[in-house]
């Protein structure tokens, strides 16, 4: 049997969704502030706004392994 301290790759999966969603969150948050801090750099934010979404995808792609699907 696996030992006590070992994970599962749900566990696994589980902790590298919740460091996705704060990074996701953490963009989130630079993008807000570089918007309202007078005239933000368009290229900046285009490319944050691009890694949030890139991260969005990763996000969803977990969620959707560990998140059976129902047959109805």
């Amino acid at each position: 049997m696996n030992a006590p301290s070992e994970m599962n790759f749900e566990d696994m999966l589980r902790i590298r969704l919740e460091v996705l969603r704060r990074e996701h969150r953490d963009l989130d948050e630079a993008i807000h502030a570089l918007e309202t801090a007078g005239r933000p750099d368009q290229l900046t934010l285009r490319r944050l706004k691009k890694q949030k979404l890139a991260l969005k995808d990763q996000i969803v792609k977990l969620e959707d392994q560990l998140i059976p699907d129902i047959i109805a």
